[in-house]
């Protein structure tokens, strides 16, 4: 009994030691006046303390962005301008930003 015991113990303290090594990173922030504003108003709303709001807000955005790539070119294909090659053709883009 006492052999299952401490090896219950062995298990428990590794899986504790192991959290608290993962949560050994600290990240200082600066914060704008608004969104100071909206991270004390998710600690009180939600009963949190400040690290778990950054940490579930990075979480969030991590989930938006994954499988995204960080190169696309914002507004792509969103408008139509009739011309199929309109920023490929160099006849088109002669002149363009000056």
């Amino acid at each position: 009994m006492h052999f299952f015991l401490v090896s219950y113990l062995n298990v428990l303290h590794r899986l504790f030691c192991a959290t608290i090594i993962d949560m050994n990173s600290t990240i200082h922030a600066r914060l704008d006046p608004d969104s100071r504003k909206a991270l004390d108003q998710l600690v009180r709303r939600k009963g949190w303390n400040p690290s778990r709001a950054v940490r579930e807000g990075l979480r969030l955005l991590a989930a938006c962005q994954a499988g995204k790539d960080s190169r696309t070119v914002l507004g792509l294909g969103k408008f139509s301008s009739g011309i199929s090659d309109l920023g490929s053709n160099k006849k088109h883009l002669r002149g363009f930003g000056r």
